[in-house]
This record gives C-alpha cells, structure tokens and sequence, in this order.
C-alpha cells in the first residue's frame, strides 16, 4: 500500500469508504459458499477510478509545483500549472478532469469515438476538455502521448509499457483503496478474486495485497491481459475491441500490471457479448447494487466458471468457496 495515498484519502472531505455486500441468494444461485460484493458506484464520481486517476493527477502536479498535495489543493488557482492530459474510455478522464479542477489546472481528456455523449458531457462538466479520436481506445493512449510530448503537457496515464513507470504506479496505489478498505470489512478471506480488467490496472492493484486466486475477467473481444499471460509478454489484440464493457475495451496490457499478475499466477477468462449483457440484472436480482456490463464482468466470468464444472474444478471453485467481486461503476 502507498502509505501516501492512503493517508490523503483518509483527510480527503468527499472521501468514504464504499460498502461490501455479502449476497447470500447470488451465492445460492451460483452454487458457491459465498459472494461479497465492494460496491465502487459509492464513490463520488461513480466509479473506482476516482480513486486512481485524481490521486496520480494531484501527485503529480503538485511535483510539478514543489509543494505538498494538501497545498496544491489550498492553494488552487494561486500558481500556473501545467496542463494534465490522458486518454480514456470515460471514468479515468472523468477522475483527472476532477483532479485538474481541485488544482485550478486544465484538463484535455482524449477518447475513442466509441464513448457515449453522456460520459463525454460528464467530462465537460468537470471542466476537462473532450478530444474525440476517430480510432480504438489505444489510438486514443497514441493521440495522449503525442499531446504531451509536443506540449510540456502531463500525462496521467492508467497504462504503460515501463513496468516502474511512476504516474501509473500512483494510480494502481488510488485503487488498492479499495483493498485497504476491503481488509478492515472481509467477514471472511475471500478463496477466490475475480477482478475485470481492462488494461489490468485495478485487477493488480487487488491482487497485490489480498489473498486468494486470481481470476482476471475480460470481454472475449478485448483479452489482452489473457493475450499478455499467454504471450509472456505485451502483445496487441487485433480488432475494433467492440464491447458492451466499454470501460474494459483495451487492446494492450499494462506492463506494471502484468508484472503483478504474473507474480500471482493469475488465470484469465474471456466471456462473451451474451454473458456480458446478462450479469448487470442478475446481480440486481439477486440483491447486488445497479452497474453496467463493465462493472458486472467479474460475475460474467463466475458465472461462465460454474456453468462448465471442468473450468470451475481448474480454477477450484466449490460450494465452500468464497468469492470476492468489484462492481466498479454504478449504472
């Protein structure tokens, strides 16, 4: 844990630890011991991503000012600051656009033409600026680079291909919140994490402080962290990576994550469109909170586990497990 991170969060105002739900009925449907459920669409901007991306952004303006955090923040609008730029799928842009804000900075959010036009007025509302990038959400990561490296601009990435690469490891330390969180709440040790992933950030930063197998979920149009496992390497994952996780539509694994989750011998499985759409009103019907697609991809990929008793017994999944899912976004 960044002891950094976690200290700033506990001071922040807006800041409150999100619920775990224990959901006996989703268990009893699944056929296993127990399902808790951390509910991400708790947090104020309606997704774990608040944690990452205004951490990472306010860490690192506040290098680029020579001030502590909690003074960039007092002193907002003081002092000029460089711009913050990133790509995203809508929740990262949305948390930097917020981090720019609490600083008195400027935010330019670069997204794929896939995103819809309420997370793109989200954005606008917190005063980040959309760039729209005809192309997938990597040309979009390009398009970010290229900004700052033309412009002085700082990049605040979520992804990166250095494995040490300090603004993503600021991010990762936002997430893994939710595991300091889930460390004073678990009832139980969970036997078994199955964690979404897009680009694996989130997935890692989990998986690098709580116990338990590692299930990486993904949509099977956009596997690149199951893509990176079995490559041992990052590798490209070919295609318009079209999904309704839209959140999780990445074509390449970051390498700080993969670096993790290797560590841990995590297993990945790739769900369908179907399997996709179904999860959100199941986990609804069965007590859980209102998420997308996105949020409801780790139960996708448990539900996918226990409907074929070969892959359920590989990844040793019984009645007695114990499983821990995030829903990362609310509706």
């Amino acid at each position: 844990m960044n002891n950094d991170a976690s200290a700033w969060f506990r001071q922040c105002p807006v800041h409150a630890v999100t619920p775990l739900l224990d959901l006996p009925a989703l268990a009893a449907a699944l056929g296993v011991g127990r399902v808790l459920v951390k509910d991400e669409g708790a947090r104020p901007l309606g997704s774990f991503k608040a944690l990452g991306g205004v951490y990472a952004g306010l860490s690192a303006l506040a290098r680029a000012a020579g001030v502590a955090l909690p003074t960039l923040i007092a002193e907002a609008g003081r002092r000029a600051l460089p711009e913050l730029v990133c790509a995203s799928d809508g929740n990262h842009g949305l948390a930097v656009s917020a981090a720019a804000r609490l600083a008195g900075a400027h935010a330019r959010v670069f997204l794929p033409a896939s995103v819809t036009p309420q997370r793109i007025e989200r954005i606008r509302a917190k005063g980040g600026e959309p760039v729209i990038v005809h192309g997938t959400y990597e040309d979009a990561v390009a398009a970010a680079a290229a900004h700052a490296r033309t412009t002085g601009a700082i990049l605040i990435a979520d992804t990166s291909a250095d494995p040490a690469d300090p603004v993503v490891a600021d991010v990762m330390a936002g997430y893994g919140i939710m595991a300091d969180e889930l460390r004073a709440q678990l009832p139980a040790a969970p036997t078994h994490l199955f964690l979404q992933a897009g680009v694996g950030g989130l997935a890692a930063a989990i998986a690098d402080r709580l116990a338990g197998s590692v299930v990486v979920v993904e949509p099977d149009q956009a596997a690149c962290v199951a893509a990176a496992l079995a490559a041992g390497h990052i590798v490209t994952v070919p295609g318009d990576l079209a999904t309704a996780a839209e959140m999780l539509s990445c074509g390449e694994a970051s390498a700080p994550a993969m670096a993790i989750l290797r560590r841990r011998d995590a297993r990945a499985v790739a769900v369908s469109e179907a399997e996709l759409a179904a999860a959100p009103p199941f986990l609804r019907a069965h007590g859980g909170p209102a998420t997308t697609p996105s949020g409801a991809c780790g139960l996708a990929g448990l539900r996918h586990a226990m409907a074929d008793p070969a892959l359920a017994r590989a990844l040793g999944l019984d009645a007695a497990s114990v499983v821990l899912l995030i829903a990362t976004e609310r509706a």
